[in-house]
């Protein structure tokens, strides 16, 4: 709170209290909740599913106060909607007027993002000590993916280098759009929503507003880059390039991502009518909404069917593992294909041993077989989510794409939730359902679960 609390303070916009207070309430609640002495220490991968999902619960519940307590969005269920939105950077907004915030609570939106993009508590482990194995069972529940590993032998030293990584990176795309002419406030905040690849905007149009193509081209590459598993920027620093460049996850994304260019702006063409406006509108567009960072340049839902329909794909898709992107990630699809792939094989000679390899490597069969498990949850919590929102009686394009976009951390959506629309005219009921969509896709599913599993809370367990 201190940082949006000095912002206020410089900015002059008269709510500076609001950061006080909420500041002073977390204090008395961590003194609280420490005086409880646990029998045992010892953390597990129980223990660490269960910290990480009640960690963000918490964190969304008092980050939504100076919210509230401003006056800047009276209701709280809202200010909780929004604010889950910021930290599991899905970039989703009740607000009609973003740009009436004061300027404290526009930057504590984007900040949101930047924290949540990487994860708090991986800053947490990056500067706090904790026994090696105990981090690890905290990382592996927040980190996204299907797998997680250490860049170096200590836990506490992999959180540091990311961190590390992902600031610098955050400082050079602010120096960029400073330098195609974004003032220091509008740099910052869109470079903050950028490196969580949340999508938050102090703008009511997004990045349409500014119409400037060099910024454009600056945000869709550091978008690209977020999306980009952070442990191949490591080995670049290394200077292990072969390594980094070896990896079929990132050449499947690049791969993603210029196909669906193509494709999208072979078909808007005849709509836009110039070749160079068409390739602008759907590049940024399309690594926008892959990387589930959500800014917008163009209203596709006035594109054709096709586009649309290539926007919805990707949707789910995501970008890399380790990355601060949400959605499946590319690296899931790529074992979920090879995996059903290596079963029609299978079928056709059921005494073939066939291994499903990933970069090289033969991948344990109880990554493929959690990855399967994933994806089956994944598809059963949206059918579930979107039976339940459809209760709001809105055409089934919204119900579904809400519960999409949110699940995935993207953003905007379909129907009444489109690219220029928001998510105002949600019950606050459908409000709560999907902002734990918003948590149950960040946290990648298995954390939340654990959390409301009664098995979890048995001592025995």
């Amino acid at each position: 709170m201190f940082i949006p609390f000095a912002v206020s303070i410089y900015c002059g916009d008269s709510i500076s209290y609001t950061y006080l207070i909420t500041s002073g309430l977390l204090i008395a609640t961590g003194l609280l909740m420490g005086l409880p002495k646990p029998d045992s220490k010892r953390i597990y991968a129980r223990e660490g599913f269960v910290m990480v999902s009640l960690a963000w619960i918490l964190m969304s519940l008092f980050g939504a106060l100076p919210f509230t307590l401003s006056g800047a969005i009276p209701s709280y269920i809202d200010a909780f909607f929004e604010t889950v939105s910021g930290f599991t950077t899905t970039g989703a907004s009740v607000l009609t007027d973003i740009e009436a915030l004061p300027d404290s609570l526009l930057f504590w939106r984007s900040f949101t993002h930047w924290i949540g993009g990487m994860g708090v508590i991986v800053f947490v482990l990056a500067f706090l000590p904790q026994k090696e194995m105990q981090s690890m069972h905290i990382m592996r529940a927040e980190v996204p993916g299907p797998t997680v590993g250490k860049l170096v032998s200590k836990t506490r030293a992999t959180a540091r280098i990311l961190y590390k990584i992902y600031t610098v990176m955050t400082v050079a795309e602010i120096i960029a759009l400073r330098l195609c002419g974004f003032s220091f406030f509008d740099s910052i905040t869109t470079a903050l929503s950028t490196a969580g690849t949340g999508g938050f905007s102090v703008m009511n149009s997004s990045i349409a507003a500014y119409d400037n193509i060099a910024a454009e081209i600056v945000i869709a590459v550091f978008m690209f880059l977020f999306g980009i598993n952070f442990n191949l920027f490591y080995l670049s620093i290394l200077k292990q390039f072969k390594r980094a460049f070896k990896s079929e996850e990132l050449w499947a994304y690049i791969g993603i991502i210029a196909i669906s260019i193509v494709l999208i702006t072979i078909d808007i063409y005849p709509l836009i009518g110039s070749v160079g406006s068409a390739l602008r509108d759907s590049g940024f567009t399309v690594v926008s909404i892959v990387t589930t960072t959500g800014f917008i340049t163009a209203d596709y839902s006035q594109w054709p069917a096709f586009s649309q329909f290539i926007i919805l794909l990707l949707l789910f898709t995501g970008a890399c593992t380790g990355s601060t992107s949400g959605g499946l990630k590319v690296g899931r699809l790529i074992i979920l294909l090879k995996s059903g792939v290596r079963q029609l094989k299978r079928a056709v000679n059921p005494q073939r041993v066939k291994c499903v390899r990933l970069d090289g490597a033969v991948l344990e069969e109880e990554v493929i077989s959690s990855t399967s498990s994933y994806f089956l949850i994944y598809m059963l919590l949206i059918g579930v989510s979107s039976l339940i929102i459809s209760l709001n009686d809105f055409d089934l394009i919204t119900s579904l794409s809400s519960v999409i976009t949110c699940i995935n951390n993207v953003g905007p959506g379909f129907g009444s939730i489109g690219p220029v629309d928001n998510f105002s005219i949600f019950s606050d009921f459908s409000k709560i359902v999907l902002s734990l969509n918003m948590l149950v896709g960040r946290l990648e599913i298995f954390p939340m679960l654990v959390l409301v599993m009664p098995s979890t809370w048995k001592k025995s367990a």
